[in-house]
């Protein structure tokens, strides 16, 4: 199987996800400026929430110019990481309705751990599928990024509890450090 049909669908569903995000945004409730301060803690979550779904864009995207072949392994794989951000509009809109409080905020870090551990399975089924020398495991390395962004998500979840704007801070950080590009793939394939 080719990756073309893999490819069109994953980006289908994310360019639903962005639009399921953008119509869950509030209208200000006035006509002078002051009106657009309240919707500004939902309009920050918004932005969050689009950063992270165009940086999963953008890696699958680099990450699928790896693969070879698609298998029955691959495709659950990437239905895993699509079902996690399918479930980030949900978490946006829940921290945009409650001004970031605790609990929403905690739950929006459960989505992002799990849909970065999705990403990794995705992974490591496309190397596992085009064994130990492929494209994939050269470009990755030990990927640190990788590595760390689970353990500071973790963290914002626990941090979420006791400061949710500490914990979105946390969040903030990881989606800037994954906003620097990663060039390893691009590397690897164009050698």
């Amino acid at each position: 199987m080719n990756k073309e049909r893999l490819t069109a669908f994953s980006d289908g569903v994310i360019a639903v996800i962005i639009t399921i995000m953008v119509l869950e945004l509030k209208t200000p409730q006035g006509t002078d400026w002051t009106a657009l301060s309240a919707v500004i803690p939902g309009f920050l979550s918004y932005v969050l929430s689009f950063i992270y779904v165009a940086i999963y864009w953008n890696n699958h995207h680099h990450l699928l110019q790896t693969v070879q072949r698609v298998n029955g392994a691959i495709l659950w794989a990437n239905m895993h990481l699509l079902f996690w951000l399918s479930l980030i509009p949900l978490a946006t809109a829940w921290v945009q309705q409650s001004h970031f409080a605790a609990t929403p905020t905690a739950f929006y870090g459960i989505i992002l751990l799990l849909a970065a551990v999705a990403y990794y399975i995705l992974q490591k089924t496309i190397i596992r599928t085009h064994g130990a020398g492929s494209l994939l495991q050269k470009a990755l390395g030990n990927d640190l990024k990788g590595k760390i962004s689970p353990a500071l998500y973790a963290a914002g979840i626990v941090l979420a509890c006791y400061s949710p704007l500490a914990a979105n801070g946390i969040y903030a950080f990881v989606a800037l450090m994954w906003l620097v590009p990663d060039r390893r793939i691009e590397k690897v394939v164009t050698k």
